[in-house]
């Protein structure tokens, strides 16, 4: 039976012929398996994975690439025989993720004022599109963020997983009812949130951002919620540690007209949705102590 890399070489020759060389797999994420290649002399990356509007979201998001926020530009978008693929030119550098103390220090400044600026791009484009919602611009943040407890196409079965732990199933319904008392309360705030700016997703060279790729997870919503993904996971950060990710936040908020309102709520409930997201997350994947560690840090914000 053909493995995996051999369908991707196979594909790759059929469609580009001799004008692609040097395939080699890159780190693959949990809805697409990536591979860098060159093609006619230029280094590039082609995705594989079952769900095209991910790549679609990639396509419209390129269009918005600045100096400040790189975003590598989705050259092709297509169909395979079990699924879709897309061809983006390859950006060079290491990722966030791998960022010692010091290098985290000088970059993390650059990428919140970068996610600022982006904010004030006008996006009625990717609303006409309809990539992110089927209607367009999507529910308001309410609904958005209580879909959490509802059954969902990409983690078939994830509740009834969930209820196989008692305790982390309790934990998440408290966080749900969290989220229904106080949604109620905060004004609504509509942007492009990232919502995925770990896991390997932005890339640095030099000191300097060289690429945001794989907005995939991106929806429209309260902007904070990149801030909270941050907040939510540095614990899980080791060698980040000693740095004072408040001190910098603040410092950001002075560099860029002040405190948003309702910041503290705001971002309470973004903290909350993304333990939820996660416990639910980790019960489809059947990966038990994620699921107990998210329960655990859920409740800190419950």
């Amino acid at each position: 039976m053909e493995d995996v890399m051999q369908a991707a070489h196979r594909f790759v020759k059929e469609r580009f012929g001799e004008r692609a060389r040097d395939l080699l797999p890159l780190a693959a994420g949990d809805w697409s398996k990536a591979y860098s290649f060159l093609l006619d002399g230029e280094d590039m990356v082609i995705r594989f994975g079952a769900h095209s509007e991910d790549f679609e979201k990639d396509r419209a998001m390129g269009f918005y690439s600045s100096e400040t926020l790189p975003i590598p530009k989705v050259l092709e978008v297509g169909e395979t025989e079990s699924g879709y693929y897309a061809v983006s030119k390859r950006v060079a550098g290491i990722h966030l993720d791998e960022l010692s103390e010091p290098e985290m220090r000088l970059v993390l400044p650059q990428l919140l004022g970068a996610l600022h600026d982006f904010q004030r791009f006008d996006f009625t484009a990717t609303q006409q599109v309809g990539i992110w919602y089927p209607k367009g611009a999507g529910h308001d943040w309410a609904v958005k963020l209580l879909s959490v407890a509802e059954p969902r196409d990409r983690l078939p079965g994830w509740r009834e997983r969930l209820d196989a732990s008692p305790y982390e199933a309790q934990v998440f319904d408290a966080g749900v009812d969290t989220l229904r008392q106080r949604l109620p309360q905060l004004s609504e705030h509509r942007g492009i949130v990232h919502s995925d700016l770990l896991n390997r997703n932005v890339l640095v060279s030099g000191g300097r951002l060289t690429g945001v790729i794989d907005w995939g997870n991106a929806f429209y919503g309260d902007p904070l919620y990149d801030i909270a993904w941050f907040l939510y996971w540095w614990p899980w950060y080791p060698g980040w540690q000693d740095i004072d990710l408040q001190e910098i936040l603040d410092r950001h908020w002075d560099e860029h007209g002040g405190r948003p309102l309702q910041m503290k709520e705001r971002l309470l409930c973004c903290l909350v949705h993304i333990g939820l997201d996660h416990i639910a997350y980790s019960a489809y994947r059947q990966r038990p102590e994620d699921m107990k560690r998210n329960a655990k840090q859920l409740l800190t914000y419950i």
